[in-house]
């Protein structure tokens, strides 16, 4: 579109147009978001619940997140991401309104659950076309970009969404559903497909398993997925489920105090994110997976450590450059992978950080009832050091798409000397623009004939 400039200065220089797109689009999903979340809870207990009951609308979005993953892998691989992000979008946004509007505890649970079928949509579909509209030199800053903008709009949601849950329980939903129009047709009338095997999808009905099998069989990819799901597991479920509890049973300090640690987490988070893409591509994305798993994992045990609110704060500040790193590498190693289409392997990263972020408020919860907090936080650590030996031995991708080097004549041995001559399947793999031809000896011009003069 001729109205969307390529910005020529600031955080955005120099990247595609998608990329400040879907980063204000994700902020704007984000705050409607965490308009609409500490109001849920509440707004169950409405019809005459119990706390239990109320909690799982939050469960009931989170598992159909899950569920409609790879589905929408696959509609974003066969008609194309804009399609199928500005339908999540708009799905989300029709859900969220008439859950405003619902009159049963049992249309708010089935709404939500709806929510979260879009949320899947458009979160697989537009990852997918972040990673595949951005080259590998500017993934990682682009991924910290895109991942900047959800984590500032939930940090600045609640405490809008406070306010008006504050003036009416229903007022957030239809405030959050109206929110979302405008990102639904800039996704749908803005962006472009970048998909370069589109058409090829509906002639291969087994491709999604393919991709899938193909994508486990890859080294880095498994480290990418481990390192969400450790993501997922530790510093978004164990935080968020029971750094609350933490604070209130060992410390004995009051809510104010998590949501001022929580704080310090965020704004860490968010102030990591450009420098770590900068690192990314620079240097590679597995120094920053593994340096994210192991800060993240040290956080943790120092919160099991420490004594008092200082310990508590500053294993918070380590968390949140831990997961700020987390953001980014293992996002950009995803995208290296890529290949034209990669909503299905998109799909199961995704799959991976939200089985993360169910799991473990339930497993640290166990280990708090059975043991102590210790024992949960540690079993935390011990998720993202299984990561971070993951990513060890990972490939690096940040040059994986650089042609082979030529082979050059003087590393080439010739045979009868002892050794062994050149290698025939090096020069396959190289690939014919690079296989060593021994250079011709010039013809000397015979008796009587001209130089250059064929017999």
């Amino acid at each position: 579109m001729p109205f969307v400039l390529r910005p020529s200065r600031g955080p955005f220089r120099d990247l595609p147009r998608e990329v400040p797109i879907l980063t204000a689009i994700s902020f704007t999903v984000a705050l409607g978001f965490g308009i609409v979340a500490p109001d849920i809870p509440a707004f169950g207990r409405h019809f005459g619940v119990s706390t239990a009951a109320a909690a799982s609308v939050v469960s009931a979005f989170a598992l159909m997140r899950i569920v409609g993953a790879l589905p929408a892998g696959r509609l974003a691989d066969r008609f194309g991401q804009p399609v199928v992000m500005a339908t999540g979008i708009a799905i989300v946004a029709v859900s969220s309104i008439v859950a405003g509007f619902s009159n049963s505890f049992a249309e708010l649970i089935i709404l939500r659950g709806a929510g979260g079928v879009g949320s899947a949509m458009f979160g697989v579909s537009g990852q997918t076309l972040l990673l595949v509209s951005v080259p590998n030199e500017q993934r990682g800053r682009a991924s910290g970009l895109f991942a900047g903008g959800f984590l500032v709009g939930g940090i600045s949601g609640p405490a809008v969404g406070g306010v008006i849950a504050a003036w009416s329980e229903r007022a957030p939903f239809i405030i959050y559903g109206c929110m979302l129009i405008i990102p639904a047709l800039i996704a749908g009338t803005v962006l472009h497909d970048r998909s370069r095997q589109r058409h090829e999808a509906a002639h291969r009905p087994r491709r999604a398993i393919a991709e899938i099998a193909a994508a486990l069989r890859d080294r880095a990819y498994r480290a990418a997925a481990a390192a969400n799901l450790g993501d997922g597991f530790a510093v978004i479920g164990v935080r968020s489920a029971i750094v609350p509890l933490f604070v209130h049973d060992v410390l004995h300090r009051s809510a104010v105090w998590t949501g001022a640690g929580f704080l310090v987490v965020a704004a860490l988070n968010a102030g990591v994110l450009l420098p770590a893409g900068r690192l990314a591509d620079r240097f590679g994305r597995r120094p920053v997976i593994v340096g994210g798993c192991f800060t993240s994992a040290s956080a943790l045990v120092l919160l099991a450590l420490l004594p008092g609110l200082g310990g508590y704060f500053t294993a918070l500040a380590v968390l949140g450059l831990g997961s700020g790193l987390l953001d980014v590498g293992p996002a950009a190693m995803l995208g290296d992978i890529l290949k034209g289409n990669g909503g299905t392997v998109v799909a199961t990263y995704q799959m991976a950080g939200d089985i993360g972020a169910v799991a473990g408020p339930v497993t640290a919860g166990y280990l708090v009832d059975a043991a102590s907090y210790g024992a949960a936080f540690g079993a935390a650590a011990g998720v993202l050091g299984l990561a971070a030996v993951l990513g060890l031995f990972a490939p690096e991708t940040r040059w994986r798409d650089r042609p082979a080097a030529p082979v050059f004549p003087s590393s080439v041995v010739a045979p009868g000397d002892g050794q062994a001559g050149p290698d025939p399947d090096h020069h396959q793999a190289a690939g014919p623009a690079h296989q060593f031809q021994p250079p011709r000896r010039p013809r000397e011009p015979g008796p009587g004939r001209p130089r250059g003069q064929r017999p």
